[in-house]
């Protein structure tokens, strides 16, 4: 299959069209993966006036399966205009193979569609919560500059490069002209090695101790170069499902292990977990060689296909199988994992916001959520298999952009990594969980990410470049600091964060002022975080009792103002009833503008009466 891609047709009958006598032959060949077969004797339906909704959404999926886009928005479009209610996936796919024209808009109208069908998906929720993403994704600061290799040949696919630490890279090519799959009428595809020195290629070489006749993928190769795991066809191994109508032997992708000895790569093993009921390929081995992530259609999966890991253990023997989770995978397609040594995870998903097609995108190692690489790296096609060799700072990665697929160069651009820790300012302990903020010059907030156990979090800054730091925590008082100027590395910066400390006095607990909205009597966010400093001290002193006061400004009409104040008082008690403290502790009464704190009668300014409308609080039993 072209680039050992695992990929599963949707067998979903919809809306009034189904299976029929017509359809049978090419219904085999779709459902043995056989979509080129399929292509053939579905169009030969659409030759004969034979084609119904039912054909044109497997002529569609089929020619999404090989990564025709253009032919599957074709068909999508004709699915569609046969009979509109169609089942949610039809709709992403075909947004899917719509971005991969460029035709953005287009695409937003069929995901609105599938988020209306599909409201739970979180490809669904990604889209409502962010429908106009591009402009974003395309405004985002350029991380490497790209320019293609000559590693490719003409008329072949090319893909899924790494390099290695001894200035070899391995890649994927059907340029040798082998059998051809029945799948995607591609010649097989086998594993090719070349030489990395002064920034080109030497010409590259089949590692013939690893290929066979049939399908071999993508490779990850440990640190000290001595074990590649790769992957390859289940049939090397005489496992497959024998069909006998279709006369196919229908194999699975599995994940093999082999040690380079004298030069040569043997002891070739398949893994433990590999099975003919699931697909696993596209292996990515630790720095520290313990840990190997792979994707797999597996079944405990969130969607097509997913991203996994596994321990490494001794003599051959593994853990099993952990599923990444939806800070990576989605419903969609994850595939051609790359764990780098700085713990970043790279990787491509059809399934989180992206130009079209597949997309790459990274989790660094104590970040929230996966970011998009952007462009250049990205575009309307697919783009995959990204790997990168810190120690000579070169990344590589695969695109279709071109027409075929061929291997890229990512040079990364001038930058920084900065490392923040931050800690209590009194006793110097590490915060974990803290949520520190990068700010640009001109105090845009770039991003937003949460401390880990370690009190730490890191973020990319361009060099040259000034930037601001803020952390904040609950329970401490926020800080910044100034990021200045840097021509590259790695720098460390630290923030100490003050514990709030709140004044007690014989009669009141004394917090920041607490304001309303002009005739509002919601709590604000201003408002919650000072009322969060009075739960804190009610529950490290449970037999105080707090009467609170509500004030306003001196606007409206004494009773309107009285009736305000109330509300303002009875929300203030709720929202501290609303975060355990007992109802027996906490009580309050409006007050309206009969106690202004500044006695400015109707000439306040607008200062003024923000300073009225507020809240004290009484200590009635400490």
């Amino acid at each position: 299959m072209k680039r050992l891609y695992i990929t599963l047709g949707l067998l979903i009958a919809f809306n009034g069209y189904s299976q029929n006598k017509d359809t049978q032959k090419a219904d085999k060949y779709y459902e043995s993966y056989q979509y080129v077969a399929a292509i053939k004797e579905y169009e030969s339906l659409v030759d004969k006036k034979k084609a119904d909704g039912y054909v044109f959404r497997q002529l569609a999926d089929s020619y999404y399966n090989i990564y025709n886009m253009d032919k599957a928005a074709e068909f999508y479009a004709k699915a569609i205009g046969k009979e509109k209610d169609q089942d949610a996936e039809v709709y992403y796919r075909y947004a899917q193979a719509l971005k991969s024209q460029g035709k953005y808009e287009e695409a937003n109208k069929q995901m609105d569609k599938f988020a209306a069908k599909n409201p739970n998906d979180q490809r669904a929720k990604a889209h409502k919560a962010n429908p106009n993403y591009v402009p974003t994704l395309q405004s985002k600061t350029k991380l490497f500059d790209v320019e293609q290799t000559k590693l490719g040949k003409a008329g072949a696919s090319d893909f899924g490069a790494v390099l290695d630490n001894e200035n070899m890279v391995y890649f994927v090519s059907n340029r040798g002209g082998g059998r051809k799959d029945r799948w995607t009428g591609d010649t097989s595809s086998d594993i090719y090695k070349a030489v990395f020195k002064d920034g080109t290629f030497s010409e590259p070489t089949a590692v013939k101790e690893v290929n066979t006749k049939w399908q071999e993928g993508t490779v990850a190769i440990s640190s000290d170069g001595k074990t590649m795991f790769f992957t390859g066809d289940s049939h090397r191994e005489r496992e497959y499902e024998n069909d006998k109508a279709l006369d196919v032997k229908k194999g699975t992708l599995w994940l093999y292990k082999a040690v380079k000895r004298d030069g040569k790569w043997t002891d070739i093993k398949a893994l433990p977990f590999n099975s003919t009921e699931y697909n696993v390929g596209s292996p990515s081995l630790s720095q520290d060689g313990k840990t190997l992530y792979f994707a797999s259609d597996m079944p405990g999966g969130l969607g097509d296909t997913d991203i996994w890991k596994v321990e490494v253990k001794a003599n051959d023997t593994y853990g099993d199988p952990v599923n990444l989770g939806n800070k990576v995978n989605t419903e969609g397609k994850e595939n051609f994992p790359f764990i780098a040594e700085d713990g970043t995870l790279y990787f491509s998903s059809s399934g989180k916001p992206g130009f079209g097609g597949l997309d790459v995108f990274k989790l660094e190692a104590n970040a929230s959520e996966a970011q998009n690489l952007g462009k250049p790296v990205n575009s309307e096609k697919d783009d995959f298999a990204f790997t990168f060799n810190q120690k000579m700072e070169i990344g590589l990665f695969s695109s279709n952009r071109t027409g075929d697929d061929e291997i890229f160069f990512a040079k990364p651009i001038c930058g920084r990594d900065a490392d923040v820790v931050v800690k209590d300012a009194k006793t110097g302990e590490v915060l974990a969980g803290a949520s520190v903020s990068i700010l640009d010059d001109r105090k845009n907030v770039i991003k937003t990410e949460l401390t880990s156990s370690q009190g730490g979090t890191s973020f990319y800054t361009e060099c040259g470049k000034e930037y601001t730091l803020t952390a904040s925590m609950k329970d401490y008082d926020p800080s910044s600091v100034t990021l200045a100027k840097a021509k590259g590395g790695r720098t460390q910066t630290e923030i100490l964060l003050n514990p709030i400390e709140v004044v007690i006095t014989e009669t009141h607990v004394i917090l920041n002022d607490i304001y309303f909205e002009f005739d509002k009597s919601h709590i604000t966010e201003q408002g919650a975080k000072e009322l969060d400093k009075l739960v804190k001290v009610m529950n490290d002193n449970p037999n105080m009792v707090i009467f609170v006061k509500s004030h306003t400004d001196t606007k409206g009409s004494d009773k309107y103002n009285q009736r305000l104040s109330e509300q303002r008082a009875q929300s203030t008690v709720q929202y501290v009833i609303s975060k355990g403290i007992s109802a027996e502790r906490i009580t309050g009464k409006g007050f309206g503008e009969s106690e202004p704190k500044i006695d400015c009668k109707d000439n306040c300014t607008e200062e003024e009466d923000a300073q009225n409308r507020r809240s004290e609080f009484v200590i009635v039993k400490k």
